[in-house]
């Protein structure tokens, strides 16, 4: 920037009519001819108390129509194929597209989960080598592909510990019905201990933002069944302390968690089976660039040590000489979490991916996430406030607060990114930093892009200086301009008014 304010020129874009808003009466996209005579199959397919007595007032359009309105939304979007996504905590990487070649290979895409193991032996195969390579990865034994989101395999692991605890349960001792979770942790770690059952003790940060050991001394004892960890943590920071840590758990009779949404920082350098934990779950969607977003396709599998393994949910792929095939028979197993066996096509892209990289590429991908996160964090340090001033791993975690003098806060440095063309990244968390912005650039980026992503705050900074006005009403640029999230999620309106009043979903 040459010390000028200096936005990106305005986006014409014309308001899109909803879906409703648009044909005519009796308007159609196709028009088959009707069936001959009643459907013989209609009263076992519909029960009458779910049938209409009318057709549902749906839109009447013709198909260009509706192909032009959804591709026009389509184009709309943000994605990580259009531009910088720096959504902290999310990794949110470049998927390869040859990957979608892989997975839409017929011997994969027309694939159906209650073929006999015989004919599917490529399928289980790829299961079977991609559980060796996480097993690697992680330092641990065994692992499940149930799971279908990283909360999921949360929730999975969990029942995992309670299965064990269960297990080995001694008369006469109290419940293990804790869960130590750090204050820095991800809101799906409580969430997913509190759905499994157990009551959520929160460990405090120290001064370097990670765990407070004096806390957890106090905190660990007989009705601890284990902690959620992840390290790097939500602040981007490694845990020096992750040794002691596991030590003070375990000596507890305790087991270790590691929420392994940070795995892209120590791929290659750094195994949670090293430091002690017991389970891990991979997001397939962050870690090893499949697609993620929108709701899914997402897969957590989980992995675990060798004591865990027996509780593991069924099926799992075993290897008998040069075969393969799917064993249901393990009496402590926990049963399924997921139909069938997960998310097949994110585990071929995990496995497209994990075999192009090899051993040297993965911890390539770790090494070059933490050069460019570091080398934005010193771009970035002269506009915020940096609360834990040390090396960060993956991502990092600036405050806003130094611009309130100016009216301004984080949330609003997030709304104009957007008129720069930028996903804005996490903000407000985690909630043990004021005005937190959380950023990770992941190792996609090139060094112009996140010189851009550093300008454009810079620029904006000039902005609030100025006219902060013009980031407390930003964005100015986009097809909608801003909205009241809170109100938004507390007061959804997902109905659509019809003329006559009545409410369509």
């Amino acid at each position: 920037m040459d010390g000028k304010t200096q936005s990106p020129p305005a986006i014409p874009h014309r308001p899109e009519p909803l879906i409703f808003e648009r044909g005519a009466p009796g308007r159609r996209a196709l028009d088959l001819p009707a069936p001959d005579g009643p459907l013989p199959e209609l009263d076992r397919l519909v029960p009458a108390s779910l049938r209409r007595e009318a057709p549902p007032a749906l839109p009447e359009v013709s198909e260009p129509e509706v192909v032009r309105h959804y591709t026009r939304l389509s184009q709309r979007n943000f994605s990580v194929d259009t531009g910088f996504y720096p959504l902290g905590s999310c990794t949110m990487k470049y998927n390869p597209k040859v990957h979608e070649e892989f997975v839409s290979l017929p011997g994969f895409s027309r694939l159906h989960p209650y073929q006999p193991a015989e004919t599917v032996q490529g399928a289980l195969r790829l299961m079977w080598e991609l559980e060796q390579w996480l097993c690697e990865i992680s330092g641990l034994h065994r692992a499940t592909f149930q799971p279908a989101a990283g909360a999921h395999g949360e929730l999975t692991g969990l029942m995992l510990i309670k299965a064990y605890h269960a297990a080995h349960a001694q008369p006469g001792a109290p419940p293990r019905d804790e869960i130590l979770i750090p204050d820095s942790a991800h809101g799906t770690n409580p969430a997913s201990a509190s759905m499994a059952g157990y009551r959520v003790v929160e460990i405090p940060s120290d001064a370097r933002g990670g765990m407070d050991l004096d806390v957890l001394r106090r905190s660990v004892g007989p009705r601890t069944a284990g902690l959620m960890l992840t390290n790097p943590n939500t602040l981007g920071l490694y845990d020096e302390n992750i040794l002691e840590i596991a030590a003070l758990v375990h000596e507890a009779g305790g087991l270790l968690y590691y929420d392994g949404a940070n795995a892209n920082a120590i791929l290659g350098i750094s195994r949670p089976g090293d430091m002690g934990f017991d389970i891990v779950h991979f997001n397939l969607h962050k870690t090893f660039s499949t697609p993620h977003g929108g709701g899914g396709p997402g897969a957590g599998p989980i992995v675990v040590t060798e004591k865990l393994a027996p509780f593991l949910p069924v099926p799992l792929v075993e290897k008998e000489g040069d075969r393969f095939r799917l064993v249901y028979d393990r009496p402590q197993s926990i049963g399924q979490v997921r139909a069938f066996y997960g998310h097949f096509g994110v585990l071929v892209r995990a496995y497209a991916y994990i075999l192009a990289m090899g051993p040297e590429g993965l911890r390539q991908v770790s090494e070059d996430a933490v050069l460019n996160a570091n080398y934005l964090l010193s771009r970035l340090r002269e506009h915020f406030a940096v609360p834990y001033d040390r090396p960060c791993m993956h991502e990092f975690v600036v405050s806003a607060a130094p611009w309130r003098r100016l009216g301004v806060r984080g949330l609003d440095i997030a709304k104009r990114l957007l008129d720069y063309g930028f996903h804005p990244p996490t903000v407000s968390f985690p909630l043990v930093v004021e005005e937190a912005l959380m950023v990770e650039p992941t190792e996609t980026e090139t060094l112009e892009t996140l010189d851009a992503f550093a300008d454009a705050v810079a620029a904006i900074r000039q902005e609030a200086e100025t006219d902060p006005d013009l980031l407390r009403e930003a964005p100015h640029r986009t097809v909608v301009r801003r909205l009241d999230e809170a109100g938004a999620a507390r007061r959804p309106n997902l109905c659509w008014p019809l003329a006559g009043g009545e409410l369509t979903p």
